[in-house]
């Protein structure tokens, strides 16, 4: 059963949406620097809001890793999987979760003018998909519909591994002046193929298996009135190390929740290694 929070918002929910997948070019290593630039297509953003402590969400997990393969992050949209603090008080804490993701989703909530948040929740392009559960292939058709779509910003990606960590520089370009007002640059750390042996609360004895969760999460800049918008940072690793490390960057309007355009860069080749 879906799990609700409910809270005083405006008109009930959502609209349908159009989304997913397009290109993204991974551009040769400079040094110890791994670089990526996104394509003139959209790539689709995915989002799941999943608990631990919530019964309901397993299923949602594994449609998000039977949907889109860890080990194939560019071949469809960017999942990310953001695990949410609200479920904590029943008994089991989400080791993965933060209030910052449950409050990424409240913001979320608002920009859909719904009056609750949920779990499991799924978003494409920042707009509420129920669909879903009903029809598999939807998300499918919805990423095909995005990946006709030219894409609305572009992002480069930098990377340079350190020792416990990995410094990122991540810039932005909006071309056009009207989708420039509130277009927010955002950066995630996520990882794939983590475990759980759930202990207590309504998941006790479930053995969890994770992908695409988003282990650190970074607001950038919004962009200038030119279009433009940077940012640097230093992310540490998290000790608990998955199979497939990658970051990701995207541009939102943090008003609307539209999503300009997603990028992935994978921090498990050869030639862009990560030390713990």
């Amino acid at each position: 059963m879906t799990r609700h929070l409910r809270l005083t918002a405006v008109a009930p929910a959502l609209a349908a949406l159009a989304l997913f997948a397009g290109s993204a070019v991974a551009l040769p290593a400079a040094g110890s620097a791994c670089l990526a630039k996104s394509g003139p297509q959209t790539m689709a953003l995915v989002e799941l809001y999943t608990s631990e402590g919530c019964n309901s969400c397993p299923p949602a997990d594994r449609w998000l890793t039977s949907t889109f393969r860890a080990n194939a992050p560019m071949a469809g949209a960017i999942p990310l999987a953001f695990h949410v603090d609200y479920w904590d008080r029943l008994g089991w804490k989400d080791r993965f979760a933060t209030a910052v993701y449950t409050e990424r989703q409240y913001a979320a909530m608002r920009a859909n003018h719904a009056r609750f948040v949920y779990t499991p929740q799924v978003l494409v392009q920042g707009r509420d998909f129920p669909q879903w559960r009903a029809d598999t292939r939807g998300a499918t058709a919805a990423v095909a519909a995005a990946n006709a779509r030219p894409a609305r910003a572009e992002i480069t990606l930098e990377a340079v591994p350190q020792r416990g960590a990995v410094a990122v520089k991540a810039a932005v370009r909006v071309a056009d002046a009207a989708d420039r007002k509130g277009a927010a640059l955002h950066v995630a750390l996520v990882d794939s193929g983590l475990v759980s042996e759930v202990k207590a609360g309504e998941n006790s004895g479930v053995r969890l298996v994770h992908d695409h969760v988003v282990r650190a999460f970074r607001d950038g800049p919004t962009v200038d009135a030119a279009g433009a918008g940077a940012t640097e940072m230093v992310i540490p690793l998290p000790t608990e190390a998955g199979q497939t490390p990658m970051l990701v960057a995207f541009v939102q309007n943090r008003d609307s929740g539209d999503v300009l355009q997603a990028l992935a860069l994978p921090l498990s080749s050869p030639s862009c290694p990560i030390t713990r």
